[in-house]
């Protein structure tokens, strides 16, 4: 894969004398005190979700490591506010920094670093993440509105930027304009997509973690088969192809389904609970959150042998979907082809999205998709009264 040039970072690393104590960064001081007031009664749940990592050490682990974890964001929309951040990192250089991907989208994330730790030191660091969040409803049903929330145009135009995997032009955009060939204004166009993509793809349980989003590999070969960030990005390319700006939002599930939905939620162990959701913007409407691929989620793995299309609960997905997001799951970025900063492996340096922690050790990059042998943990729990 072509490696993009690596752009820019934030914040610098802390002092090591600040690292073994729990703190709250400055920008989530500053964020904090333009929050409202977070009230149940309006939907708001808080949550707080705990990432352990524990890099091996022995034999073939000599050498500097570094850690990269995601981080919840406060993203544009009143559905999800980054409350606090702190962590524990006896020993490293560590602090969060936004990395700028492609066309300048910023990702926050917790960058840690052992520069010269020894086989028998013990490298642990532990994040954690306290944010709330409450459910996004989106009514299309009604007329665009002037009170709308309203998005930069320079924000705009990021969102429709080709990515490493998400190319615009060619087979993407001709397979998007015969999907919204007669299609009226964006949403009819987005919705078109979003119906030819639950229609015409499937998630298949044998792919790794949740795909990669290589969305020229699946329209090439034909095969339309992945998981969340694989069927979301190919709505998300579809979407920009046809001028209509998309984004995917990295993140992971936090707590069971409160819609009746078994396969579509998860608490406590998140460790393998990472889900990619994607939205457009539309004039009038602001971000509209969908997710076609939790539709054929629903499909696969809601009851033991799946269920079809014009099952009453996949109907009920799919209706909800397209303007809704239980936010019984955090958001982390909207970044893709990331470089991570301090990465002693080059031709590994640049990632297509964060959304698992990432590390290294002695200069071998450890395998994200792997929790056991990279030996990391997710822990979710709410918050309450």
């Amino acid at each position: 894969m072509q490696r993009r040039r690596f752009l820019s970072l934030g914040a610098c690393a802390l002092p090591a004398s600040l690292l073994s104590t729990s703190l709250i960064p400055a920008q989530a001081r500053a964020a904090s005190s333009s929050i409202p007031a977070l009230s149940a009664a309006e939907g708001w749940r808080t949550f707080e979700l705990t990432t352990q990592v524990d890099l091996p050490a022995g034999t073939g682990a000599n050498g500097p490591a570094n850690v990269w974890l995601p981080v919840a964001a406060s993203p544009s929309g009143a559905y999800q506010h980054a409350l606090a951040t702190r962590w524990d990192a006896p020993g490293a250089q560590a602090g969060l920094r936004t990395v700028r991907g492609a066309a300048g989208v910023g990702v926050p994330m917790l960058a840690v670093a052992w520069p010269d730790a020894a086989a028998q030191d013990t490298r642990t660091v532990t994040l954690t993440n306290t944010f709330a969040t409450r459910d996004r409803h989106v009514d299309l049903s009604q007329p665009p509105s002037a009170s709308a929330p309203r998005e930069s145009p320079a924000v705009l135009r990021q969102y429709l930027q080709p990515t490493e995997l998400q190319p615009t032009g060619g087979l993407v955009r001709e397979t998007a304009e015969k999907i919204t060939r007669g299609e009226k204004g964006d949403v009819e166009k987005a919705r078109a997509i979003y119906q030819w993509i639950v229609e015409n793809c499937r998630r298949e349980g044998s792919v790794r973690g949740c795909g990669t989003g290589d969305v020229r590999y699946l329209l090439t070969t034909g095969d339309l088969a992945g998981k969340c960030a694989d069927i979301n990005a190919l709505f998300t390319a579809l979407a920009r192809s046809v001028g209509i700006p998309a984004r995917d939002a990295y993140g992971v599930r936090v707590a069971t389904s409160r819609h009746g939905f078994n396969s579509l939620g998860k608490a406590g162990d998140v460790t393998r609970a990472q889900h990619c959701r994607a939205e457009f913007y539309a004039a009038g409407y602001g971000w509209v959150p969908v997710d076609p691929a939790d539709v054929r989620k629903v499909v696969l793995e809601e009851v033991p042998g799946g269920l079809p299309l014009d099952d009453l609960r996949v109907r009920a997905a799919r209706a909800m979907l397209f303007g809704q997001w239980e936010m019984n799951w955090v958001a982390f970025n909207h970044g893709a082809d990331i470089a991570l900063p301090g990465a002693q492996v080059a031709r590994d340096a640049t990632v297509p999205f964060l959304m698992y922690p990432n590390g290294e050790v002695a200069r071998a990059r450890l395998d994200s998709l792997d929790p056991d042998t990279f030996r990391y943990r997710m822990n979710a729990r709410e918050i309450t009264a």
